[in-house]
């Protein structure tokens, strides 16, 4: 087998295990979902300014 059918060979079973290796780690980690943050109403005083200085 020349070098070159050689390289073309390796150069394509590469691109396969290496397309593979995305697969499962596409698979095997989690997808980051966005939490719900539950805002509830600010009660004293200071909860309020604390709630005013966030929002700006």
């Amino acid at each position: 087998m020349n070098d070159f059918k050689l390289k073309v060979i390796l150069s394509i079973l590469g691109g396969i295990i290496f397309s593979f290796i995305f697969i499962l780690l596409a698979f095997a980690l989690p997808a980051d979902k966005e939490k719900e943050t539950i805002i509830k109403k600010p009660k004293g005083k200071l909860e309020k300014i604390s709630h005013s200085l966030r929002e700006n």
